[in-house]
């Protein structure tokens, strides 16, 4: 495999600016453009990916190419998903000498992703996602990601610092919510840097943070019907300062039928004056099932 000097490495303020500039590019706030100027930011988050020639890794919005240059140096094959189409001659002169990296033009949320591993990653031991992603779509990628269960060993991913905190956060803390459960049924997450805005051309808002989903081969609770567990758990965080029977009455049960309600909460031994944030998965693994034999979702 080729392993190109440094010298070509997009991820300087420098060298960004120099391709910015030579192919007319500036960067869209529409589709949430920040370029990584850090090799070390990009050397941390590959790191964190545990790749290896055997391994792939599938990048959401390339860009320049910074990341995705860094990660053909690790992996066995990198396939890179580009919305954005003025970016791919850029991708063509600093990917060049890559050429175990492809591009794909395309959005990430309409990609035929079965179909992009049997292509790409046929024969590859594992594959992680990696990438910068815009802060805009994070949820709906992630999400997307691991609810078609495509097989992922990884993805990390540098995204706005709130979101990574509430996707980590635990029960009982300011964080903790319906994005927190989603996460932790299908992953371990684990923040592994915190990233200064001031290390992206332009610079964002807000600072970012890396964090690694390892995926899990099961998840940590058995549920028998994985949507309603989803939608108990959507609806006892529907206003945060409700208790928890008070947000389920009002999307599953009447006034005549509120003694059903009051059953399945006896039945999963969760007090009814307790609020979302402060159950665990196993409590909303509980009352789902406690829910669903009181009728709910049948």
């Amino acid at each position: 495999m080729t392993k190109p000097h440094s010298a070509t490495d997009v991820a300087s303020p420098a060298r960004t600016k120099d391709v910015l500039g030579r192919y007319g590019i500036t960067a869209k706030k529409s589709l949430g453009q920040n370029f990584l100027v850090d090799l070390n930011i990009l050397g941390n988050i590959v790191s964190a990916a545990e790749l290896d020639e055997s391994k792939g890794a599938l990048e959401i919005g390339p860009g320049l190419g910074a990341l995705t240059q860094q990660l053909a140096k690790r992996a066995g094959r990198v396939v890179a998903v580009e919305l954005d189409q003025r970016m791919l001659p850029v991708l063509d002169e600093t990917l060049s000498a890559y050429g175990n990296a492809s591009v794909v033009h395309g959005d990430i949320l309409k990609v035929d992703l079965e179909e992009l591993f049997q292509r790409y990653f046929a024969g590859m031991k594992g594959v992680s996602v990696v990438a910068n992603l815009p802060y805009y779509v994070t949820t709906p990628i992630v999400m997307r990601l691991l609810e078609e269960h495509i097989p992922l060993e990884n993805i990390v991913v540098m995204i706005q610092k709130e979101v990574a905190n509430r996707m980590a956060a635990k029960p009982g803390s300011k964080d903790y919510g319906s994005l927190s459960i989603a996460v932790q049924y299908y992953c371990e997450p684990q923040v592994v840097a915190i990233v200064p805005r001031t290390v992206f051309i332009p610079q964002p808002n807000v600072d970012s943070a890396v964090i690694r989903l390892r995926v899990r081969k099961t998840p940590p609770v058995r549920v028998s019907d994985e949507k309603l567990y989803f939608q108990v758990v959507q609806a006892s965080f529907a206003q945060r300062r409700k208790i928890i029977f008070n947000n389920l009455l009002t999307r599953f049960f009447d006034k005549e039928t509120r003694h059903l309600l009051e059953q399945a909460l006896e039945k999963a031994g969760i007090e009814p004056v307790r609020r979302g944030e402060t159950l665990s998965l196993e409590e909303f693994a509980r009352l789902t099932e406690a829910l669903q034999e009181a009728g709910i979702g049948v």
